[in-house]
Parts: structure tokens; C-alpha cells; sequence
């Protein structure tokens, strides 16, 4: 298989499965279980659409300083047009930065003409807050000990989900950041937001997920919908979604963006330039297709960077 023994980066002690690259810890439960179930089907299709795409020729893909894995969403979508991952940047069409972590020194660029992600060091919630605010012109980021009402608090680091409702105001936490609770419910006990998926400097699709509201801050979705990001979002919202990304310096990633009932403005509360999508809880078949458009739109911002 071309996942080159993927399963050496889990590792299993006491009933929690920890992820060796990121130290990311798993009590394995049952739910647990299901949801490496449901993924094993989807990996599976991708690996027999692996196999069969070979003669498409794609494009040559090389990822420093980290390989990714198949549960990450470039891997997925690279192989979903014939692509290969390439060790040598050389030789590549394109060279992906790719590191798993919140923030690091900026990276040198690469040897290959095209590359994605090489402005994109820093995915910390107190950066993308700060970007938003530039870009948006209105903010997200709060002061706990002087702001008054409900607050949201979370880690630094990315992919935590570990976000709580606390009153303010109270002494800030070293190690968090706050922002303010955007009142994103639909309906009677359910919460809704928009994974917005970025491609060079478009947004090919997004999807939409709703969750129960005692867990709007886990990865735990009641429903997930693939949507046109025209069905979501304006015209200039749209641009200035595609406008933060490009401060932020994404190329390739995801956005979690949250529409507030009360005032319908947007607010972009997370950046993932590692992404793993599409999201668990959508059906089959809107997986495979999202990810076949989603790895067209990647061959094309190869072709466009070939093409000077």
C-alpha cells in the first residue's frame, strides 16, 4: 500500500490509542471504534481509486518536512487524480509545507516553481483571531477580566477541541484565548458551522455541519452537507473568507467559520492547514465526490503554476 505502514504513527497503552506526530491521545471507546470503522471504508475506496488512477499520470507532490498520512485530506485528494507523493522536490510538480503542529519557524521555500502553504507557519487561535479582526474589520478575540458575559475558552493549540462556555469576567488563563460565545445554534439542540475548503485562492466547496449543542466543540456531527459556497455565503463574504486566507497565507487547508444568529455577521474561529476531511459524518458518496473536487482543484493550481 502506498501509506507506507501509516498504522507505526499509533500506538496503543492502557486503553488509549496516542498519535505519535501530533501526541494527540484517544481513550479508545466505543465511539471511538465506530468512527475508525466508518473512516476504514472510506480509506479503502481511496485506496482501490488509488490503484485505479495510476494511469492518469497526475501531478508529482512532494511534503516537507512531514509525509502525510491517509487520514489527512491532501493525501486523499491527491491520489484522487492520479497523483503521486514524490520524496524528491526536484522532481515534483508542486512542494506542500506540511507540519501537524500550531506554530513553527517559518519555513524555507522550496526548489519546485509551484508550492503551497510556505506563508502558512502559524495557525495559533490568537493569530487567526488577529488576522480576522484586519481582514473583517470587526473582532472575535475578548479580555476575560474586563469583557462581561459568556466567553469561550480554548487551548492554543490547534485541534484541541477542548473549548468550554465560562461567564466573564475572570483572570485569563496562561495558555488560552478567549473569544466571544457566537450564538450559532439552528434549531432547538443543535449548533451549525461551515468547514470552508481552501485551494490556492479559490474555495472549491464547503461543508456544513450541525451537532448537538453539548457538543459544539468536539468533531462529533449529528449531519454533514456538502454545499456550494454561494448556498452559504454573499458574494463579498466569500471574498473576504478567500482575502483572510491569503493573509493567513493558506494555500491548502480548512477554515471553521460560524454565521451568528443574532448580528449574521461571519466569524472564522479556526485554520487548519493539515485538514482531515471530509468530515466522518457525511454519507459515502459525498465524500468521494467532494474529494474528486477537491483533487481537480488541486491538478488545476498545478497546471496554472506550470504554466507560469
Amino acid at each position: 500500500m502506498n501509506s507506507a505502514f501509516w498504522w507505526s504513527d499509533w500506538a496503543y497503552h492502557d486503553g488509549v490509542v496516542s498519535i505519535k506526530s501530533t501526541g494527540h491521545q484517544l481513550p479508545l471507546r466505543r465511539k471511538f471504534i465506530a468512527v475508525c470503522l466508518n473512516w476504514l471504508i472510506f480509506y479503502i475506496c481511496m485506496e482501490v481509486w488509488r490503484i485505479a488512477s495510476l494511469r492518469l499520470h497526475g501531478p508529482r507532490i512532494a511534503f516537507t518536512p512531514q509525509r502525510p498520512r491517509p487520514w489527512y485530506f491532501i493525501w486523499a485528494c491527491t491520489h484522487a487524480v492520479g497523483g503521486r507523493i514524490d520524496r524528491n522536490q526536484a522532481k515534483a510538480d508542486l512542494t506542500i509545507y506540511f507540519e501537524d503542529t500550531t506554530a513553527s519557524p517559518a519555513p524555507l521555500l522550496p526548489q519546485t516553481r509551484a508550492h503551497m502553504n510556505f506563508g502558512c507557519s502559524n495557525v495559533s487561535k490568537s493569530h487567526v483571531s488577529r488576522i480576522f479582526e484586519q481582514t473583517f474589520g470587526y473582532g472575535i478575540a475578548v479580555n476575560p477580566s474586563i469583557y462581561t458575559g459568556q466567553v469561550v475558552e480554548k487551548s492554543e493549540i490547534n485541534g484541541a477541541h477542548d473549548g468550554q462556555v465560562l461567564k466573564a469576567p475572570f483572570p485569563p488563563k496562561p495558555g488560552c484565548v478567549y473569544q466571544r460565545l457566537v450564538d450559532n445554534r439552528c434549531g432547538g439542540n443543535q449548533v451549525m458551522d461551515y468547514r470552508c475548503v481552501i485551494v490556492g485562492r479559490e474555495m472549491p466547496l464547503l461543508f456544513i455541519k450541525r451537532r448537538k449543542i453539548g457538543l459544539r466543540f468536539t468533531n462529533i456531527n449529528s449531519d454533514v452537507r456538502l454545499l456550494e459556497p454561494g448556498e452559504a455565503f454573499s458574494e463579498l463574504e466569500i471574498a473576504q473568507l478567500i482575502e483572510f486566507a491569503a493573509r493567513m497565507g493558506l494555500e491548502w487547508g480548512a477554515m471553521d467559520v460560524l454565521r451568528d444568529r443574532r448580528d449574521g455577521r461571519l466569524y472564522v474561529v479556526d485554520v487548519n492547514k493539515t485538514n482531515i476531511d471530509p468530515p466522518i459524518a457525511m454519507p459515502l458518496k459525498d465524500k468521494l465526490k467532494a474529494t474528486s473536487r477537491v483533487g481537480k482543484a488541486l491538478q488545476a493550481f498545478v497546471a496554472s503554476r506550470a504554466q507560469g
